[in-house]
């Protein structure tokens, strides 16, 4: 018999090589989080919290959060009900002349800007710099500057560190300038900083959720960014391990369902039977979920996922799990893939916060705890 052994199985010194097994993203706001470090936080464009639950779970209080869609502000309140929420664009926000005390000199400002236009299946340089009407807020805007009217929050609350989340694509081809004008700004405004890309199905979250963070700590406070550790060594979560619910069948008379039936063994979207039937390419977004794939990345409601062979879309059970939203996370009638798909996953932001509290980052406040 032929049996393969990994080296952790061949001697115990090499155990801090062996994948961790994550169980963590199965979960509940009201029995989860743990007691309150004393760390203070607060989120511009929280969506729905991913980011915020992330903070909760480790230890950190989310006083304040700024958004501009009324709907994700609402649900946004209804799940954290923080100390401080405002309804508004970033810049409006800036320009406020009288805000609390607390949100000055916070232990974290936290800031993930709308990202379309850096995502590798968007539009890309076609918009960047061009004003236009987006459903989150209805007034005319550009969105690839809202990382600099983030950095321009920093410079007025001055928080000791900063934590920014963004697509993948942001540090890829011609957005490459974006990066170094982030760099440049923060360190103009008194930040050491350096960005690390993080892959979701390393940290522990059923999806594969890549992404770049900024972190940036403020020059008065010790911290050597080039000692932090942010690689993650997770088992990957497949899809058989996330199934559970009630699934949807496809309509027999859709054109989802005809393509779903000529779909091949060795694909796994919808496009390449699309052209094969239509002689055009559609259906990107379109996904067939194999029991031993990690689910791909979840881009709001123009995503769907179905099982191979079932003809049968996957249950909000398991989108929410893929998420690691909590099980009592209320949506309150919002689209369940809008909320998830705009968020980051908690778990992910949880491993990367509870690093910079292992770093002795914030020890100016732990130390006593």
């Amino acid at each position: 018999m032929n049996t393969q052994l990994a080296m952790w199985d061949l001697c115990d010194c090499f155990n801090h090589f062996k994948p961790v097994k994550s169980t963590d993203w199965k979960w509940t706001m009201s029995e989860d989080y743990p007691h309150k470090n004393g760390l203070k936080v607060a989120s511009m464009f929280s969506c729905g919290g991913g980011s915020t639950m992330g903070y909760k779970l480790s230890g950190c209080e989310v006083i304040a959060n700024v958004e501009i869609d009324s709907r994700m502000n609402a649900i946004y309140n209804l799940n954290h009900n923080p100390q401080y929420s405002y309804c508004m664009d970033l810049r409006e926000f800036n320009k406020m002349e009288s805000l609390p005390k607390e949100l000055y000199d916070l232990d974290i400002l936290d800031g993930s800007p709308p990202c379309t236009l850096f995502s590798l299946a968007g539009v890309r340089e076609k918009g960047w710099g061009v004003e236009r009407k987006y459903k989150e807020g209805q007034v005319l805007q550009t969105l690839d500057d809202l990382s600099y009217i983030f950095i321009d929050t920093v410079i007025k609350l001055k928080p000791k560190t900063v934590i920014m989340e963004n697509v993948e694509g942001l540090v890829k081809g011609n957005a490459w300038s974006y990066v170094r004008e982030i760099y440049s700004k923060l360190f103009k405004a008194g930040y050491k900083v350096k960005h690390y890309i993080l892959k979701g199905e390393a940290m522990g979250v059923p999806q594969k959720r890549h992404r770049v963070f900024f972190i940036a700590v403020r020059n008065d406070i010790e911290c050597d960014l080039d000692k932090v550790d942010l690689i993650f060594n997770y088992s990957p979560i497949p899809y058989r391990d996330i199934r559970e619910g009630e699934l949807l069948k496809c309509s027999t008379r859709s054109k989802t369902y005809n393509l779903l039936k000529e779909v091949r063994s060795d694909e796994n979207c919808l496009v390449y039977a699309h052209e094969r039937l239509y002689n055009k390419k559609a259906f990107y977004q379109t996904f067939i979920i194999d029991d031993d794939s990690v689910l791909p990345t979840i881009r709001t409601k123009s995503a769907d996922f179905y099982r191979r062979g079932t003809h049968e879309h996957i249950s909000k059970l398991e989108l929410r799990s893929s998420a690691t939203f909590p099980r009592d996370y209320n949506f309150n009638g919002v689209n369940m893939v809008d909320v998830i798909g705009m968020s980051v996953p908690p778990i992910m932001m949880k491993r990367i916060v509870n690093r910079l509290i292992d770093s002795g980052l914030f020890d100016y406040k732990l130390r006593s705890k």
